[in-house]
């Protein structure tokens, strides 16, 4: 009895398991015929449909594909890519997406922490907004309009062409694309001065849920406050953004210092975290803590990097840091005078001397599985926390850690915590970003690395925000909660995970989401939910 019982569950699942194959295909064969048939030019859309039977499918798909854990063959892949040229080929997508009930996935750089812009777990198509890239730049009224699918290296570079004095407050990765960067905030080395990208946002242009193409005006203020931190993927597709460029001296200093365990890193880092944030405007220093080899031959230790940049010449910074810093021991070797581009290339970590090109390389130096986190400390970290910290790291998993203390203050305590979506202005000390890299292959290993970061991320509770413990929404991170697959989340499940990227500015974000996508087409595992009506709620 029980055999056949079990004969016929599995013959049921079998049945099943086809019948959603036979769906999604057929789904996916509509999808393409509509692309077609609602195109201006079938021809033009035509070249820009990849589905796996084209020879270029896996190429497009993993160009873009930044973080290799995702690029299993157990990974979920899209029905479709699309990469449009045209506006016109994004409304006919999101058209015939819904129609056809396929779930959309926006990848501008694909550096989605946790590979939500190119992977689900529902029949989806990927648009790839990788063609959708261009800049131009206004000097003379020191603005610039960038299309999401351009880098923000891209963008460094062509601010650079026109101006030695202009630049643009974002990150430090070159390869990041901006639409994804600018949606979840996006802070950098000139953010204690200028603030974060979003607060440097003026105007844009949006493909809400009907096609509809607007601008500030016709979007509104409370979908344009929205766009500017409320994390992508959820209000539509933002397709290119207005920004203030900032003047910056046509010399810029920077440095930077290691030190290990054995060099008073303990010392150091605890002593930074008093100054970090008080100190001038013009100057930004951040800490990378990682493993490195040890004097002592098969050990390791831990080094903690302070990495600069300085708005002014090295004269100065000395002075400032003898004054603010003098635990460091800073000399004028250590600094290095640039330009502004240049620095951009310093702190990435580019060798010497390499070629301004290099920013428009959209490829990283190298790709490697990793998965990271994210916390805010408001009060510093005691010496005993630290080393608590360091012995973490000299765990096995541990190699392949790395931290970065980033500092706030400066202009990011003047600015309200609901000014933008992004709340974690004044009060925060600095950021921490948790990376892992995963050196083994294998599932079991990854897993292992994975469960690492988790016990550090456990360990470091006591020492970060409480109440929400926050998080940065641009480094997701599905550990902190996430969205039912089908779409319907209500708003006490999303508000577990809501609340730590955006504290009390994620009720206005519901709000938000409620008036222009009531139907919840732009989701996945962390979108903002739209609230159902009360008498939906209700059954009535």
């Amino acid at each position: 009895m029980a055999t056949a019982i079990s004969s016929l569950v599995s013959i049921a699942l079998v049945l099943l398991f086809s019948f959603v194959f036979a769906t999604s295909a057929d789904n996916h064969e509509n999808f393409i015929q509509c692309l077609t048939n609602h195109s201006m030019n079938a021809t033009s859309i035509s070249q820009v449909i990849y589905t796996p039977n084209n020879s270029s499918y896996t190429s497009v798909l993993e160009f873009s594909l930044q973080n290799p854990r995702f690029q299993t063959p157990d990974t979920p892949k899209p029905l479709v890519i699309i990469t449009p040229l045209y506006e016109s080929h994004i409304q006919v997508a999101i058209k015939c997406g819904r129609k056809h009930g396929l779930q959309i996935r926006i990848r501008s750089g694909g550096h989605d922490y946790e590979g939500l812009s190119y992977v689900s777990h529902v029949p989806f198509f990927i648009l790839d907004l990788i063609n959708i890239r261009s800049i131009s730049v206004d000097v003379e009224n020191s603005t610039a309009w960038v299309q999401s699918g351009a880098t923000l290296g891209e963008l460094y570079y062509r601010i650079a062409e026109k101006s030695k004095t202009l630049a643009f407050p974002a990150g430090i990765c070159s390869t990041v694309g901006v639409g994804g960067y600018f949606s979840g905030g996006g802070y950098g080395m000139l953010h204690r001065k200028f603030g974060l990208a979003a607060d440097n946002v003026i105007d844009a242009r949006v493909i809400d849920v009907n096609g509809r193409i607007l601008d500030r005006e016709s979007m509104g203020e409370d979908l344009f406050w929205a766009i500017r931190g409320g994390s992508g993927g959820s209000f539509g597709v933002v397709i290119a953004w207005k920004i203030n460029l900032v003047q910056v001296p046509s010399i810029v200093t920077v440095f930077r210092v290691p030190r290990t365990l054995e060099q008073n890193a303990t010392m150091l880092v605890h002593r930074w975290q008093y100054i970090a944030d008080k100190i001038d405007n013009n100057l930004l220093i951040s800490v990378i803590l990682n493993t490195v080899n040890s004097s002592e031959e098969g050990n390791r230790t831990v080094q903690a990097t302070f990495r600069t940049l300085f708005l002014g010449r090295t004269d100065e910074l000395l002075s400032l840091m003898q004054k603010n810093f003098p635990e460091l021991g800073l000399v004028k070797a250590d600094c290095i005078e640039m330009s502004w581009i240049e620095s951009t290339l310093f702190v990435y970590g580019f060798p010497n001397g390499s070629s301004l090109d290099v920013l428009l390389d959209r490829t990283p130096p190298s790709r490697a599985a990793f998965k990271g986190k994210s916390d805010y400390v408001k009060e510093p970290i005691s010496e005993i926390g630290l080393e608590g910290l360091w012995r973490r790291f000299f765990e096995e998993e541990g190699a392949g850690g790395r931290l970065i203390f980033f500092p706030y203050g400066g202009k990011m305590n003047e600015i309200p915590e609901s000014e933008t979506p992004f709340p974690h202005r004044a009060g925060n000390i600095f950021h921490i970003s948790y990376a892992v890299t995963i050196l083994e292959e294998g599932v079991e290993a990854s897993n292992r690395y994975i469960d690492w970061i988790r016990r550090l991320y456990s360990y470091m509770a006591p020492y970060v925000s409480k109440s929400p413990r926050e998080a940065y929404a641009n480094y997701r991170d599905l550990d902190i909660g996430q969205n039912n697959d089908k779409g319907k989340t209500s708003y006490a499940q999303a508000s577990v995970w809501g609340v730590k990227y955006f504290k009390n500015n994620f009720n206005r974000l519901v709000q938000v989401k409620t008036m222009v996508d009531p139907g919840n087409y732009f989701r996945h595992e962390q979108s903002i939910p739209p609230v159902s009506p009360w008498w939906k709620k209700r059954g009535n």
